[in-house]
């Protein structure tokens, strides 16, 4: 996981039950752990979970609360909100190394051994029986909840093959098969989309995690498993796919929902940390501030749209992948002119309709309209909300002084017909087209005069697409480009 500090602390030396008596070892629960390295991390002013973004008022407090109440966790919340991520977030909260019976399937303590195996071991070899160290990132375990997972998966079942071999009973616990869940023993135990399991294997969950205790093929063995649980859900589950039965909910000790990024400013820091981009490319390829702006706000704008089932989510990921899509769309351009160097151009937004279309559920309407189109939308309307926020509303019908600079540049539309940018234009020729349009220069001195020479080109451009929205200009696509012309019955 990214941004995690190194650990520090080298493996243990202590390889038998004797030393690790003299060493002084007190053995606590998993839960304990994460309660005690939680306040070591607080008292100490270090941030409890590393990595996540926008959840430092709502999510997390309520996360450290969960853990100090050494709660199992229900994360409800849609896609593409960190669910995983706060979960694998908590091994941190882990101590480093723990002591393990050696080739214990279960993660025996040994101080507090729960399997046959483990216990026979130990009346055995006293203090000569053999231990080793399990570091915490072998302490996670995760499991996505489907419609064919089966008791025997998640707890286990008895295994006739060895049976047979050790010629023992099947009500003998040494022919147990342990599932999943008793080999995360001493582990953070994730199940993904909970309401995806089955009635019946949830069911299977309440003595677990209530008394502890596993029972399979008819006769019940006493295990105590010390697991620290986390499940996430999508609450649109609870009606469409499944639902999570109302006994399991009782015995979950806290219930958090998640949120999507309350601010743009909130979800650029995520796309920043998430998007997988080479520093080469990043060192050739200029992204002006405002793209970075019209990104984030295609997501708010999918998460409002008629067109959209917003139940369903829109992923954090959606950003992370279009940022992704629109590095790549200037680097082929660069790859095809032999230049060393480009700015984020406009026509570049095109290149990420393919992020978009794959990352929303549509509606009937939508459906009709098809996923390009209703990408083309969310990048427009991403466009006019920026737009209304940097320049100014522009209304069909105004005629007054506050639009005049608008006028001119309609104007010049009208005097210079023909103006044409070209996908694979240079960047001179792109500049220099740009430059062309005078009026701009007027519009960005009045609206915003501190803009960064690097970002005017794009700024400019983007002006000029915003009045097409606004039907202000008209735009004429083609293969190698688009032409703008003044669209006079937008004016009327």
């Amino acid at each position: 996981m990214r941004l995690h500090k190194k650990d520090t602390m080298e493996k243990p030396t202590i390889k038998t039950l004797g030393e690790l008596k003299q060493s002084g070892y007190q053995s606590k629960s998993i839960k304990d752990e994460l309660r005690q390295n939680l306040m070591a991390k607080l008292a100490a002013g270090e941030k409890s979970f590393e990595g996540i973004i926008g959840y430092d008022a709502t999510v997390l407090p309520q996360l450290e609360r969960a853990i100090l109440s050494n709660h199992n966790i229900n994360l409800l919340g849609l896609r593409g909100q960190a669910k995983t991520r706060l979960a694998r977030g908590m091994v941190r909260l882990l101590d480093e190394w723990i002591p393990i019976v050696k080739e214990s399937e279960i993660n025996d303590d040994p101080m507090d051994p729960l399997s046959h195996f483990a216990q026979s071991l130990i009346a055995e070899k006293g203090d000569d029986t053999p231990i080793e160290w399990l570091h915490r990132e072998q302490r996670f375990f995760e499991k996505l909840a489907t419609p064919d997972v089966t008791v025997a998966d998640l707890i286990g079942d008895v295994d006739p093959i060895k049976a047979a071999n050790l010629k023992l009973s099947y009500a003998d616990e040494r022919v147990i098969h342990y599932g999943m869940i008793p080999r995360a023993n001493r582990c953070i135990f994730v199940i993904n989309e909970l309401p995806d399991l089955q009635a019946r294997i949830q069911v299977a969950l309440f003595n677990i995690l209530q008394e502890g205790d596993i029972q399979i093929r008819g006769f019940q063995i006493r295990l105590s498993l010390d697991i620290q649980f986390v499940f996430t859900a999508n609450p649109e589950d609870y009606t469409n796919r499944g639902s999570i039965v109302t006994p399991l909910k009782d015995r979950i000790g806290s219930q958090i929902l998640t949120h999507y990024p309350i601010n743009r400013d909130i979800a650029r820091a995520i796309t920043n940390q998430e998007a997988k981009v080479s520093p080469k490319l990043a060192a050739k390829v200029h992204v002006p501030e405002l793209v970075k702006e019209l990104l984030e706000q295609i997501g708010f704008e999918a998460r409002q749209s008629e067109y959209i089932d917003v139940k369903s989510g829109i992923s954090a990921r959606m950003s992370i992948t279009a940022y992704e899509n629109l590095m790549s769309t200037a680097e082929l351009r660069l790859l095809k002119s032999g230049e060393n160097k480009t700015s984020v151009r406009m026509n570049d937004l095109m290149g990420i309709i393919p992020a978009l279309t794959g990352k929303v559920e549509l509606v009937y309407e939508g459906e009709q309209e098809g996923s390009e189109k209703v990408a083309e939308i969310l990048i427009g309307n991403a466009i006019k909300t920026l737009f209304d926020e940097y320049f100014i509303t522009i209304k069909k019908l105004a005629k007054d002084d506050e639009y005049s600079v608008f006028d001119e540049l309609t104007e010049w539309f009208i005097n210079n017909p023909g103006f044409e940018l070209l996908n694979e234009a240079k960047d001179k020729e792109y500049y220099q087209a740009i430059e062309s349009v005078s009026p701009l220069n007027d519009i960005l001195e009045k609206y915003q005069p501190n803009i960064s020479a690097e970002d005017k080109p794009f700024v400019k451009e983007f002006v000029l697409w915003a009045l097409v929205e606004y039907k202000r200009l008209s735009k004429k696509s083609f293969a190698e480009g688009f032409e703008l012309e003044d669209n006079l019955l937008g004016r009327i």
